[in-house]
């Protein structure tokens, strides 16, 4: 659930959840001066959460892509208790800290892990029967939910730079799957029976991804609202996610997933079960390295520099689809890619605008936008 759940921005999995504003700093622990050069180095910082991103996506896409997987409760549920176990591990050794359980907090709180495990969910599935590279182009199509969500709901501006970069994002999605429907006939036939079933499969992505997209906006609108009442920094928020999210999970695998000992065998055959289960436990521990990194990059950095960074990190992470997995190479498959990728350079540039001239009006109690957080997240995703 990590991951993928990364937040979006909004990445989205659950190391990323609930990222609204920029992360706190780590503990500082006393540094000798060889050591204090490396830790406040900004390259190290922002090339960690560019490889933290990178992992996540692709472990969960490395379990998700295999043909017979159907477990998709049971792999959130796995990642989520993994990260609990690093998180708590940290905490114990006081190289983080976070609020202890509370019931009420808990029932505050509920809600918003209900809409995750919605946004992830949904996430899985897409990531199932998508490429890496369409499904990081189609993530950019939340940022123009929550933009319009803010509008509606906290008095938020759409500025002209950032409705262009929206049309970039839209266009951006168009060519991805044109591209991929455009492969799919072009090596299977038009009239061909595996063309067709090929064809199913984009479909079928395609509206997960369409209904992730409004489970992601619904996720980070909500949770705005929601942590007035809690006031959760970067780590709390990631300790209930995951907490409150297990026994969901774990009833929602047992009732609505297959348990039989023929489709265990075929989720994890013999041959790679060992390599799936070390990619379950490596995606869980990723939520763990992204939030760090996160912290880490905006400490040593800015929080302009981190959502640039965000940006600039679609690129990576969608050619690590074609690199890692059999993606398209095609004209067009690297058109979509090219224009999602300006597209999030502009949205961040017009973001960094937009705050910078909130720096010299004398605006009292201005909300800080959630959009402009949901650079980050397909950007783990």
């Amino acid at each position: 659930m990590s991951d993928d759940k990364k937040r979006d921005d909004y990445t989205i999995d659950m190391g990323e959840k609930g990222r609204l504003d920029s992360p706190p700093p780590p503990p500082r622990p006393a540094h000798t001066p060889s050591t204090a050069a490396v830790v406040n180095n900004p390259i190290f910082p922002i090339l960690s959460y560019c490889a933290s991103s990178i992992l996540m996506t692709v472990t969960n896409k490395f379990v998700l892509s295999g043909l017979d997987f159907n477990l998709n409760f049971f792999l959130l549920c796995v990642q989520s208790v993994v990260c609990i176990i690093a998180i708590q591990t940290c905490k114990t050794f006081g190289w983080i800290t976070y609020r202890d359980f509370n019931s009420d907090e808990a029932k505050k709180w509920f809600p918003i892990s209900l809409l995750l495990i919605g946004m992830i969910y949904t996430s899985t599935k897409a990531l199932q029967f998508l490429s890496i590279p369409v499904y990081t182009i189609f993530k950019n199509l939340t940022i123009i939910l929550i933009a319009y969500g803010e509008v509606l709901w906290f008095g938020g501006v759409v500025t002209g730079m950032a409705l262009f970069s929206f049309g970039l994002m839209v266009l951006s999605s168009i060519i991805a799957a044109w591209a991929d429907i455009r492969h799919a006939l072009d090596n299977y036939g038009h009239l061909n029976t595996e063309a067709a079933a090929k064809i199913s499969t984009l479909n079928a992505g395609y509206v997960w991804m369409m209904i992730n997209c409004f489970c992601s906006a619904a996720y980070v609108l909500g949770m705005r609202k929601r942590i007035k009442l809690t006031n959760f920094a970067d780590f709390d928020t990631m300790f209930y996610n995951n907490l409150l999210s297990i026994p969901i999970l774990l009833i929602c695998s047992i009732l609505m997933e297959n348990w039989s000992s023929e489709n265990v065998g075929k989720n994890f055959p013999i041959d790679q079960r060992n390599n799936l289960i070390i990619a379950m436990v490596f995606s869980g521990l990723s939520s763990v390295f992204i939030s760090y990194t996160s912290a880490w990059c905006v400490r040593v950095t800015s929080s302009t520099t981190y959502s640039m960074v965000g940006a600039l990190n679609k690129l990576p992470i969608a050619l690590s689809g074609l690199i890692f997995f059999d993606a398209p190479v095609t004209f067009p498959s690297v058109s979509a890619i090219a224009v999602g990728f300006v597209s999030g350079m502009v949205y961040a540039l017009a973001k960094v605008k937009q705050s910078a001239k909130k720096v010299g009006l004398p605006v009292s109690n201005a909300p800080m936008s959630a959009s402009s957080q949901s650079v980050r997240d397909g950007l783990k995703s």
